[in-house]
């Protein structure tokens, strides 16, 4: 059920979150912990999922393509924004 409730607030900025994980993902900004580190450059990241995207630039993965063109992209909301040039 979606009640809007947010449970699980910040002590740094008071700053709300539905998930904890949420909450834990943001309390790093504070901290400035970044736990995700690449194994290729060894950049560091606050979220897994941004390590993943990261990833693909030393891959050249680009597992997004635009059903009008066929352009490929890395990141999903790039192409949601490329995919705004065909309306």
């Amino acid at each position: 059920i979606h009640t809007g409730e947010k449970p699980f607030t910040c002590t740094d900025c008071g700053k709300s979150f539905r998930e904890k994980r949420k909450l834990i993902i943001h309390e790093r900004i504070h901290t400035r912990e970044k736990p995700f580190t690449c194994p290729n450059c060894g950049k560091s990241f606050i979220e897994r999922q941004t390590l993943l995207s990261h990833q693909r630039i030393h891959t050249g993965e680009k597992p997004f393509a635009c059903v009008d063109c066929s352009k490929c992209f890395r990141k999903k909301s790039t192409l949601v924004i490329h995919q705004r040039t065909h309306t």
